[in-house]
């Protein structure tokens, strides 16, 4: 039995696995748990991220105006399944004009760690790339200086330092659709200057795996396990109707999370339901943020379903290490 090191929640949102059910992932029964018009001026709603906070939940959300503007707002839930999400997105406030000034935001993570709520994100700068800020309460955001050149995306941070420097994973990229992409592993001291950057893993050019044979991405901040760190990541087959994203899982050794322990062969989750085969782009389940309870293992992971609408899945820890090593990646 494999153990999360992390915090006890209690009141995390979940199901129990369908009866006969044998996939390591299943779908909250009410999906989608976000609608594409949670808020007046919204297109649709979806690849967010959702963390603890106070006695519920908060979140930040990338809401695509009904102008096609991408932008974050924050929300707010009592449950982690029913959300509040604000009206009006989020300013940053900040040093340097140039930096804060927006060209468009979107594809948030979040991350609690040591004593504030980091946010990362798809950041517009002469191109995508990673910006970086912070929050107490989400209601008041700074943010930083962006931490790479473009082109960037899918920056995730991990929950702490590792060997005395912040760790942060990404999939460099280009200025369209990015018909390429592997994951990388940068470290910084200070959140500033971000270097030693290592090749984590790539796509798998064959039938093998042909799932995440275009590209792959970071997903959700990685869960620190007794053995190492569990990723969740996105997977890109192009099909002849376009990009299909699928979801699967990693184990990353623990002092040097560039160097991979394990990987799965076979995906974990993809898409089958009709809000993920149908909406502004189909047949994309993109993950974004989990929730973890250390006690009893359980894992409820937040996705973006057709770039359109919000949802949930639910998982434990074992689950995804025994189909892991089911299913190796050799």
């Amino acid at each position: 039995m494999s153990r999360i090191i992390g915090q006890n929640l209690p009141n995390i949102p979940w199901q129990d696995k369908p009866e006969g059910y044998n996939a390591p992932v299943w779908r909250y029964s009410e999906n989608p748990i976000i609608e594409r018009h949670a808020i007046p001026t919204a297109n649709s709603v979806f690849n967010s991220a959702v963390v603890p906070f106070e006695d519920g939940f908060a979140g930040v959300f990338r809401c695509d105006s009904k102008a096609l503007s991408m932008d974050l707002y924050p929300g707010f839930s009592e449950d982690g399944i029913h959300w509040n999400i604000e009206h009006q997105p989020i300013v940053f406030q900040g040093e340097d004009p140039e930096i804060t000034n927006r060209e468009y935001r979107y594809d948030p993570r979040v991350c609690w760690m040591e004593d504030r709520y980091y946010i990362t994100w798809c950041n517009g700068y002469h191109g995508p790339t990673i910006g970086i800020g912070y929050t107490f309460d989400f209601k008041t955001f700074y943010q930083l200086e962006n931490a790479f050149l473009p082109y960037n995306r899918n920056g995730v941070l991990f929950p702490r330092k590792i060997g005395g420097n912040y760790m942060m994973l990404s999939r460099p990229s280009d200025t369209g659709h990015t018909p390429f992409g592997d994951i990388f592993c940068s470290q910084s001291p200070d959140l500033t200057y971000w270097g030693k950057h290592r090749y984590v893993f790539g796509t798998i050019n064959s039938d093998k795996s042909a799932w995440q044979s275009k590209k792959v991405g970071p997903g959700p901040i990685p869960i620190e396990t007794e053995e190492g760190w569990l990723l969740i990541y996105h997977g890109v087959l192009n099909t002849c109707n376009g990009f299909v994203y699928r979801m699967g899982v990693a184990l990353l050794d623990k002092d040097e999370p560039w160097k991979v322990k394990e990987r799965s062969r076979f995906y974990i989750f993809g898409p089958e339901e009709i809000y993920e085969l149908a909406g502004d782009v189909p047949g994309v389940t993109f993950p974004c943020a989990t929730l973890t309870d250390a006690e009893t293992g359980r894992i409820a992971i937040y996705y973006g379903c057709a770039d359109t609408v919000t949802g949930l899945a639910f998982t434990t820890v074992d689950e995804l290490m025994d189909y892991m090593r089911k299913y190796p990646l050799d």
